[in-house]
Order: structure tokens, then C-alpha cells, then sequence
């Protein structure tokens, strides 16, 4: 049986380790340079991303949660978003150090950090679907009955969390902190003798839940919302809709390579396409080129709200105006008058 030693002499070949131990004297591990991105610029990304996130998040936030009277069903999806962003940013400064020194923080806190990685990913996508089928419900088919029954939304939303908790329990569980012989410390998952077997499977579950489902479901309801906005030429509407569209879209972005990748190395570690030397050191850096595409997206959100959510614009200097920071007469020169409309994004009276 193999010990944890041996399975790191084996990482040392192959860090995305499949689990099966050396077999025989054909056995010839390919030779991979495991420094796949200057770790400085990785840092700088990530302390940027951090100091944004860290702002705009909070600011989100803060707007929502002034706007309590005018409150709509999709800002209460976009502040538990907001959230979710938030508790990973305060992350980033874990995993920067990691990749400048390894991982020097212990198994407690290396399960911690990939919980609340993964926490973010499967609420957000989650929490997008959402407010998909409001949008939907609220388009297509004119239907209030989400929308005026706020406490059902809470409920929606504990949901998500506890499925999303649900999907990153394996990383939570398996996750260790380890030593390999001559590297870095990591923190990796281990199941023993069968963690080929076990990875593709706590792999293909999650994902075909907590992201192909959801993304399907976004597809079909966006699909339908865009084709009656533009039947019935409700153009004010479908302005109104851009920052939703906004979001989906960045999230898509910044994910979906990330999880495409992730597809393309479970085929060719079930040897479903033909692994060679040279494919899995491009899959290896292509992995870490697009997991910090997804880290990025993090601090995404509350710049697309700036720019393109005049309602956003409006709470937060309404805000401003209140802690006497501005003047009012500054709110009358910019147009920004009392809410008719949720906080952030979408008409009530859509």
C-alpha cells in the first residue's frame, strides 16, 4: 500500500495527480516544469483583485442593503453574489502567499480557503440562474408571485448556499496540507489508492450539477426573455436588462475556460483522448493561466454596476448625500432623484 510519501515521490511528475502508483519499467513520467506562471505577476493579480473586491463588494452592499424599501427580488440575488465575492477576496492574500512560498498555512486552513473557493463559484452560478428564471417568470410570462413574496427569496437563497456547501464538501474533506520531497508545501487532495477513481467522479458530479445544469437553465430562460423584449420592442426594458446581461456574461467569461479545461483533462485522464507529454503540460498551464481568470472575477461585478447601473450610481451618491459628503443640490445637477426602481438593476414593473 502506498504511503502519502511515495504518492508525493509520484507528484513530483505529475502534480494534477491521477492516483495510480508508477506501474512496471515502461513507466516513464513526463518531465513538467511545475512553475508555470511567473509567481510574482500571480501575486500583484491577486493583490489587485483583492483591494478592488475588497471596495467594491463592500460598496455593493452598502447600497443594497440602504435601499431596503425599494428592494427587488434580483437585488437580493446580487447582495448574497456580493457577498459570496466578498468572503473569497478575503482569500486572495492566503493564496498569493501560497504562490510565493507554498503552502505554509496547515491542512485547517488549507480546507478553509478551498471551501470558500469553491462555495463562491457554485453560489454564483447558482444565484445567476435565479435570477434568470425571475427574469424569466417576469418576462415571458408576466408573473409577480416570486417577486411580492420576498420571504420566499430567502429561503431561495439559503438554498443556494446550503447546496452550493453541499457540492464543496469533498475539497473540504480531502484537502490536506503536504510536504512533496524537494518542492513546496501544498495543499491538494488525497483519497488514497483510488483517487483517480474518486477525483473524476467528485469532479463530473459537481460540475454537471453546479454548473452545466445552471448555465443550461440561464441559456433557455435568457433565450426566451431576449426574443419577447425584442418582439414586443420593449426597448426601455432591454436597457434595463444590460446589467444583467452584463454579469452573466463576465461570469461566463471569466469561468467558463476554467471549466473548460477541467473537461479537457478528465477526458484525457479517463483516456477518453490520448494523453501525451505535451498535452498535459499545456492542460497544466492552461489550468493555472484560467483559475486566476476566475479569481479575477471576483472584483468584476462592482465595475460593470459602476459603469453601466445608473440605479447603482444613483443609491450611492444618495448615500453620500445623506453622510453629508454631498450636496443635494449636487444630486439635482445630476438628475438623481428618489428610487422608482430596485437599487441596482431591473425595474420592479417589469
Amino acid at each position: 500500500m502506498w504511503n502519502i510519501s511515495d504518492l508525493w515521490t509520484f507528484l513530483e511528475y505529475d502534480f494534477n495527480f491521477t492516483g495510480m502508483p508508477p506501474l512496471g519499467e515502461e513507466y516513464s513520467p513526463c518531465s513538467l516544469d511545475t512553475e508555470m506562471l511567473n509567481k510574482h505577476v500571480v501575486v500583484v493579480i491577486y493583490a489587485l483583485v483583492f483591494l478592488l473586491s475588497l471596495l467594491g463588494n463592500s460598496l455593493v452592499i452598502l447600497v443594497i442593503l440602504y435601499s431596503r424599501v425599494n428592494r427587488s427580488v434580483t437585488d437580493v440575488y446580487l447582495l448574497n453574489l456580493a457577498v459570496a465575492d466578498l468572503l473569497f477576496a478575503l482569500t486572495l492574500p492566503i493564496w498569493a502567499a501560497a504562490k510565493e512560498k507554498g503552502w505554509i498555512f496547515g491542512t485547517a486552513l488549507c480546507k478553509m480557503v478551498s471551501l470558500l473557493k469553491e462555495v463562491n463559484f457554485y453560489s454564483g452560478i447558482l444565484l445567476l440562474a435565479c435570477i434568470s428564471m425571475d427574469r424569466y417568470l417576469a418576462i415571458v410570462h408576466a408573473t409577480r408571485t416570486l417577486t411580492k413574496k420576498r420571504h420566499l427569496v430567502k429561503f431561495i437563497c439559503l438554498g443556494i448556499w446550503g447546496f452550493s456547501l453541499i457540492l464543496s464538501l469533498p475539497f473540504f474533506i480531502f484537502r490536506q496540507a503536504f510536504i512533496p520531497t524537494n518542492s513546496s508545501p501544498v495543499c491538494y487532495e488525497f483519497l488514497g489508492n483510488d483517487t483517480a477513481k474518486w477525483r473524476m467522479v467528485l469532479r463530473i458530479l459537481p460540475q454537471t450539477f453546479g454548473f452545466v445544469i445552471p448555465l443550461l437553465v440561464m441559456l433557455f430562460c435568457y433565450g426566451f426573455t431576449l426574443r419577447t423584449l425584442f418582439k414586443a420592442h420593449m426597448g426601455q426594458k432591454h436597457r434595463a436588462m444590460r446589467v444583467i446581461f452584463a454579469v452573466v456574461l463576465v461570469f461566463l467569461l471569466c469561468w467558463l475556460p476554467y471549466n473548460l479545461v477541467l473537461v479537457a483533462d478528465t477526458l484525457m485522464r479517463t483516456h477518453l483522448i490520448e494523453e501525451t507529454c505535451e498535452r498535459r503540460s499545456d492542460i497544466d498551464r492552461a489550468l493555472d493561466a484560467t483559475e486566476i481568470l476566475g479569481f479575477l472575477h471576483t472584483c468584476l461585478n462592482p465595475i460593470i454596476y459602476a459603469f453601466i447601473g445608473q440605479n447603482f450610481r444613483n443609491g450611492f451618491l444618495k448615500i453620500l448625500a445623506t453622510r453629508g459628503l454631498i450636496s443635494k443640490e449636487f444630486l439635482t445637477r445630476h438628475r438623481v432623484t428618489s428610487y422608482t426602481s430596485s437599487s441596482i438593476t431591473v425595474p420592479s414593473n417589469l
